[in-house]
């Protein structure tokens, strides 16, 4: 493996904790590497990080930059990006990837303003291919894919010409592997010379209110879509899901349309969910929605539409009126408990 053109990915943390879309990001980092035959590295700033710092070896990191320091504890911009400049510029690598957090959303464009290369926002995949430039063909450079018109369409961008091709990726879109305990990685501590005017901000109190819906960790979601029609309706979406013991899914016509709140909302401009078991009802399936729940590991759809493309990717489908279905369904749960 090459010590050049490594794959980075910037690994927040929140409280000493690292965050899960800097482990998936770096999970996806050792995709993309192998592909190239590079290395993956990864910057980590914060206060008292060595602990965290050798579990995101254990992802697949072959080099952990670790720079720490009481100011950094918590993300400000104007140390955090010094500090990320610094460790690039060093570093050359070919790509780096940050969460597209509001850390990430943050820093990510500071640091491509800085270095004056691309960036592309809230990716939802990330490949390795070639392209051609009038004349100029670039080779193994990164797809960076993303929705787009609203997530009408789904582009693919390169910034081939500047490295680091850099982009933010949204949380839960990438696999998290398991960790390897024994990976064999290093931890490189680096001295970045922080001054007083550094800090021009300072935190005085932080505020967290927990998430109401948690979709991502959820093993069993009812999803309901524009087919429910209405709000009355989709109580029913609500009380299947409360006997299964599951969370509350929508499609974004659902959404939109009013039926549900947006945190609810799977798919590509939602969130990407792997549950055990995925409950589609008067959902058609449209490719944005698909790409959000597919990888569910059973999935059944209840759609009057038998040409619903929900049912392309269904392993049980139901063609009826949800209406007369899911009560059925709340019944015969009811009974077996």
């Amino acid at each position: 493996m090459s010590n050049k053109n490594t794959v980075m990915v910037f690994v927040q943390q929140d409280d000493g904790i690292v965050a899960d879309v800097s482990l998936e990001l770096v999970c996806k980092a050792r995709e993309l590497a192998d592909q190239l035959g590079v290395k993956v590295s990864a910057i980590l700033a914060g206060d008292k990080m060595d602990a965290e710092a050798k579990k995101v070896i254990t992802y697949g990191v072959d080099e952990v930059f670790l720079v720490e320091d009481k100011g950094l504890a918590h993300y400000t911009p104007i140390p955090y990006t010094k500090v990320v400049k610094q460790i690039i510029e060093t570093e050359k690598p070919q790509i780096v990837l940050y969460g597209a957090t509001t850390t990430g959303r943050d820093l990510g464009p500071r640091i491509a303003s800085n270095l004056k290369v691309g960036l592309t926002a809230d990716c939802t995949d990330l490949q390795i291919g070639d392209h051609k430039i009038r004349d100029k063909e670039f080779t193994n450079i990164l797809y960076q894919i993303r929705p787009a018109f609203g997530g009408n369409i789904i582009a693919t961008i390169v910034s081939p010409e500047k490295t680091p091709q850099m982009a933010t990726v949204r949380e839960g879109v990438m696999k998290m592997s398991e960790p390897v305990a024994d990976y064999k990685g290093k931890i490189t501590p680096v001295s970045v010379k922080l001054e007083t005017s550094d800090f021009m901000t300072e935190i005085i109190k932080r505020v967290r209110e927990e998430k109401s819906v948690n979709l991502k960790g959820a093993q069993i979601i009812v999803s309901g879509g524009i087919g429910v029609e209405t709000k009355e309706n989709f109580k029913l979406i609500e009380e299947l899901a409360h006997v299964l013991g599951a969370e509350v899914g929508a499609s974004r016509a659902a959404v939109d349309a009013g039926l549900v709140s947006q945190p609810h909302q799977v798919g590509q401009t939602g969130t990407t969910v792997r549950p055990r078991l995925y409950i589609a009802c008067g959902i058609s399936g449209s490719i944005q929605h698909r790409a959000g729940m597919a990888e569910s590991s059973k999935i059944i759809a209840i759609n009057t539409d038998p040409d619903a493309p929900i049912f392309g990717i269904a392993h049980y489908g139901i063609v009826g009126d949800l209406n007369e279905v899911i009560p059925q369904f709340i019944k015969a749960f009811k009974a077996k408990a």
